[in-house]
């Protein structure tokens, strides 16, 4: 039997299944009747709270850094989120005035806060419902102190099976022991298939319930690139899956070797690949990927597990961190991306029936000019410290992208006349991701210095989907020819304005369309920095002529299963 989810770390695996339980946590419903309780309940979660700190400390303490720093940072994530009042407040007021003993107000707060990241539109943000579970989960074990076991041991060539795995989990999988996991649950983007890429363990998620077929000594072959998996294969399916794994393990090594070369076609067309970032960190790790600098870098989490706005100081002092750790390499600074799916304790959002197409990104920032001058200002501040550019998010018309300038030349006269040093040809530009933007992208161009395409949410915008919606996340397609269209007009008049044209979103780390985008005249890729090796494989093995040709008949095809398959042969 095969099964198909989606291939989230590449790599072959070859072992026997451990099917892991999910073990709920339960409600009580037990309520309160004495005052003097109160106490003792809050008590009971700081005791457990300081237990889990305790025990994350001891996992940063212990962690290896050859393997990534992606699990390091999701740890220390871990301790801000333990450390958050807003938790703690939450928590205390189900106690105290609902009368909900901790086990069900640690419960409640945590599925809410889930329920809320689960929410949101933007990737990066929903990934953090995962650590808000794994946080939860670990302050219900301290809890309970009979409810906590030894760490699990796992024999050799393990292929673990699970409905989802917590950041922890993958973290600490002993990776001499565990080969690979498939989960039901899941996305490319979740924290577990980040951190398998990084540790090189290769993953398959989103499955659905179709994983139940799996059981527990089943003989599996796992392949994290097609998101197949094969249960209980033949010996000449093994044998296949054996050279298979051997090619590809001879093909990751010569990738690392090339981590200093340029990513040149055949025929001597330069291309650029950067990496999405999130903080100083990532982008010191993306260059041992080979990142010539990073074309996205998310600034919402500044704003985020705090009961304040940052600072200017504040806000200066991360974005000077990155433009140090690029050593002189380009830095795309995203301005503030959030909305009402994502509540702050500092800010109101007004409630909205769809904050995805409300309240949020530039029309906070031009309708709250105090919070955008200051980001502004800080940016430019730490421009002075390598090359940083500014891009807008979610830009739907020009008369937007002007109201924004006239707020950055705003910042940059407040800084001058203040004595303080910026570059003052920093280079402005937008997020398209939008399709109204898009379509008029031949106008937008005289406006800016770069295009930058936000593949997921234009996917999104132009099918109507809600990659949320399990009914309709299917139809969540970019390959569907209204997009590819898309992309290909704003590439075109990008080129025609003789402007930088680059792309950020999922797309640009698909090795499938790697061809089709260089066909479009797109020549700046910005990914997942472990993303970076596979693509750069497949550009450097490319010839433009051919892509464009690739591009020609892609263009002429009605539909996306045609294109995928297409794509599919001509990379194989």
């Amino acid at each position: 039997m095969i099964l198909t989810g989606t291939g989230a770390s590449p790599g072959i695996a070859i072992g026997n299944a451990y099917v892991l339980k999910k073990q709920e946590a339960a409600l009580t419903g037990l309520i309160l009747t004495d005052d003097s309780a109160i106490t003792f309940e809050i008590e009971k979660f700081d005791t457990a709270v300081n237990s889990s700190l305790t025990e994350i400390n001891i996992m940063i303490d212990s962690y290896d850094e050859d393997n990534g720093s992606e699990g390091l940072e999701i740890l220390e994530t871990h301790i801000e989120l333990l450390s958050d009042p807003q938790i703690k407040e939450d928590v205390a007021q189900k106690i105290a005035i609902e009368k909900r003993n901790v086990n069900d107000a640690v419960i409640a707060v945590i599925a809410d806060a889930v329920a809320m990241f689960k929410g949101m539109d933007n990737e990066y943000l929903q990934a953090r419902a995962a650590d808000v579970q794994d946080i939860g989960n670990r302050i219900l074990k301290n809890l309970n102190i009979t409810g906590k076991t030894a760490a699990r041991i796992y024999q050799r060539n393990t292929i673990i099976i699970a409905e989802d795995l917590t950041p922890s989990d993958t973290i600490s999988m002993d990776i001499t022991h565990v080969i690979g996991f498939a989960t039901q649950a899941g996305s490319k983007t979740s924290h577990a298939a980040i951190i398998a890429k990084s540790r090189g363990i290769p993953a398959v998620v989103g499955c659905g319930d179709t994983l139940a077929n799996i059981k527990n000594n089943d003989h599996l072959i796992l392949d994290g690139q097609t998101g197949e998996i094969i249960i209980n294969p033949d010996e000449e399916t093994i044998i296949e899956y054996q050279v298979k794994k051997e090619n590809w393990l001879a093909e990751t090594a010569l990738l690392k070797s090339q981590k200093n070369k340029a990513a040149i076609t055949t025929d001597g067309t330069l291309v650029q690949l950067f990496a999405n970032i999130a903080n100083a960190d990532d982008m010191e790790h993306a260059h041992s990927f080979g990142a010539e600098g990073s074309g996205l870098l998310r600034t919402e989490l500044l704003f985020m597990g705090r009961d304040s706005l940052p600072t200017e100081e504040e806000q200066f002092t991360f974005y000077k961190a990155v433009a140090l750790k690029a050593k002189g390499k380009p830095v795309v600074v995203r301005t503030l991306d959030i909305g009402g799916d994502k509540q702050f304790p500092y800010f109101n959002f007004p409630a909205e029936q769809n904050p995805f197409l409300g309240y949020r990104a530039i029309r906070i920032c031009l309708d709250r000019t105090d919070i955008f001058i200051t980001q502004l200002k800080a940016i430019l501040r730490a421009s002075a410290f390598g090359k940083l550019k500014i891009m807008f998010p979610m830009i739907a018309n020009v008369q937007e992208i002007r109201a924004a300038k006239v707020i950055l030349n705003q910042a940059m006269e407040e800084l001058d006349k203040a004595g303080i040093g910026f570059d003052k040809t920093i280079r402005i530009g937008i997020m398209i991701e939008i399709p109204s933007a898009a379509i008029t992208a031949d106008l937008l161009a005289k406006e800016v210095d770069f295009f930058s395409i936000g593949t997921n949410d234009l996917c999104q915008y132009t099918l109507a989907v809600d990659r949320m919606n399990e009914k309709v996340k299917t139809l969540y397609d970019p390959y569907n020819p209204a997009v590819l269209r898309l992309i290909s007009y704003v590439i075109d008049e990008a080129n025609k304005n003789n402007i930088e044209v680059g792309m950020c979103g999922e797309l640009a780390s698909d090795p499938d369309a790697t061809l089709l985008l260089l066909g479009m005249g797109l020549k700046e890729f910005s990914m997942s920095a472990t993303s970076i090796p596979h693509i750069k494989n497949t550009i450097i093995q490319s010839d433009m002529e051919f892509a464009k040709q690739v591009k020609q008949r892609v263009m002429a095809m009605d539909n996306s299963i045609a294109i995928a398959a297409y794509l599919k042969e001509v990379n194989k």
